[in-house]
């Protein structure tokens, strides 16, 4: 990449499409849709994740649907599959999702194992992405934070491996700091924080550390502010990626001068 290239050029890759946007962003929790599409649009998101077994977008047609504030003509639009326990259920709500969809295929995958942390089930996981892919799908996989799962869903065929930073919702930011540099250093997909993140400065860090993108919701959502923070969590996203690109200084264990000496006329 040249040394002034715009960020608009620097996009990456998902399932043959390129997004520029390296922001993603979640649907729910906001108190109605015209929040939603405010804070969707200020965030800058190409890619809107959508809890199908939560989220009206067609199959209750006596209800509001959430694609009337963020059209497919305008974003990707990413079932999900939250709040599915078992495999036999998030593939059952994929399928679901392609047939609303118009035989959608780009999915989100989370299997969860556990009600209070909302923690993956790595085996459950497995399972489906790997019916999935095979029912020719192309599947983000939400996922913990081990390198060689990681790598096992990538090698299965996901076209994106999503591992938390912290539990969903949380806001404790990236806790997992030396696991996300194995998982992006292994990696031939996108690697894509999902879950964990609390503020811009919790985005940037992501970004900094080399993650294609971050996903989130709660963090934006939850907010005083949600259109304020989803405009926040933009500027972040970009700057924690150009400082990426920039190349940071290294770390030292004692001071060194910004004005050198050596040279100086005194």
């Amino acid at each position: 990449m040249s040394e002034n290239a715009n960020l608009r050029d620097d996009g990456f890759v998902v399932a043959g499409t390129t997004y520029h946007s390296r922001l993603l962003v979640g649907s729910g929790k906001y108190k109605d849709l015209d929040e939603t599409r405010q804070a969707t649009e200020a965030s800058g998101a190409e890619i809107i994740t959508v809890a199908i077994r939560r989220t009206n977008i067609g199959q209750n047609p006596d209800e509001p649907n959430l694609l009337d504030v963020v059209p497919p003509s305008r974003y990707t639009i990413l079932p999900n599959t939250a709040g599915c326990y078992t495999a036999e259920d998030a593939v059952r709500t994929c399928r679901l999702a392609r047939e609303l969809l118009d035989g959608h295929k780009l999915v989100k995958l989370e299997v969860l194992g556990d009600e209070k942390t909302l923690y993956p089930d790595v085996t459950a996981t497995l399972e489906a992405a790997d019916t999935l892919v095979k029912d020719g799908f192309d599947v983000m996989v939400y996922t913990s934070d081990d390198p060689i799962l990681a790598k096992r869903l990538e090698d299965i065929g996901c076209c994106a491996v999503m591992p938390l930073a912290a539990p969903i919702g949380s806001g404790l930011g990236i806790q997992n700091k030396y696991n996300l540099r194995t998982i992006i250093e292994n990696a031939s997909v996108p690697i894509l924080v999902d879950a964990g993140v609390g503020t811009a400065s919790d985005a940037a860090i992501a970004m900094e550390l080399g993650c294609d993108g971050v996903l989130m919701n709660t963090a934006i959502a939850g907010a005083q502010n949600p259109v304020l923070m989803a405009s926040a969590m933009k500027k972040a996203i970009e700057a924690g990626r150009e400082a990426f690109l920039a190349g940071r200084i290294p770390r030292k264990r004692y001071a060194s001068a910004s004005s050198p000496l050596d040279g100086t006329f005194f």
